[in-house]
């Protein structure tokens, strides 16, 4: 049998009581918040998808704000709530061809990504001309800075001779939102014996501001009137 004092204590454990001392409020258990609920993200894989999810006000009236985080990311949430949380409602996350820039790529899958992976252009065209037509596994480096490259290709139907690497090079990788424009910027392209291929970024990485500025301009232009009713914010 349990005691009676013992009862009694464990009554007394679900009785929280509170004080106030010298203006700040103690109590005599530790509590904790309970939170308002937040909503559970679920993710679309174009803009048009999250354009089509904020028109429709399908789960809330209130202002939205819409978040171009990156050039593969925006997040659609609420105003914050009596927690200070906010509700991540929809999540859009782009689908890009993997390439991997800065490592060695055998010719032949070199070739493939330029024509799958990239947006067809003048130099992209050049390299697939000069890649595509190699017959010699060597690559010559020349010239005062030793970065310019030549290379054993096809010159002709039947003639074979020295053809210059392209270097730098302007490409546009597929790397955000079809919907908008892939931006373009500078690459160094090198080779070397095998042959392998290797494309290196050399922007500095400002492509991603113009990405995300494509994609703010998109939103901006398909959510006008919601924009204009303050229905919807946009940063970037």
């Amino acid at each position: 049998m349990i005691e009676k004092e013992a009862l009694e204590y464990v009554v007394e454990l679900g009785n929280v009581e509170t004080h106030d001392i010298d203006g700040q409020t103690f109590s005599t258990q530790r509590l904790h918040v309970v939170e308002e609920p937040t909503a559970n993200s679920f993710t679309v894989r174009s803009l048009s998808g999250l354009v089509d999810y904020v028109k429709s006000g399908f789960d809330i009236e209130q202002p939205l704000m819409i978040h171009v985080a990156n050039p593969t990311l925006v997040t659609c949430f609420t105003a914050i709530n009596g927690n200070f949380n906010r509700s991540t409602l929809v999540r859009a996350e782009a689908l890009i061809p993997d390439f991997d820039f800065g490592y060695w790529h055998k010719v032949e899958k070199f070739i493939i990504s330029l024509q799958s992976a990239f947006v067809k252009n003048d130099d992209r065209d050049i390299m697939l001309k000069v890649v595509g037509n190699i017959t010699e596994e060597d690559v010559k480096t020349y010239g005062d800075n030793g970065t310019s490259q030549s290379v054993v290709a096809k010159v002709g139907v039947a003639a074979v001779g020295e053809v210059d690497v392209p270097n730098p090079v302007s490409l546009k990788p597929y790397r955000t939102f079809t919907e908008v424009e892939q931006p373009e910027s500078e690459f160094v392209f090198r080779m070397e014996k095998g042959p392998n291929c290797s494309i290196h970024e050399a922007d500095g990485g400002a492509w991603k501001l113009e990405a995300i500025g494509n994609i703010k301009k998109y939103l901006v232009e398909n959510l006008a009137d919601e924009i204009e009713n303050k229905k919807v914010f946009i940063i970037a």
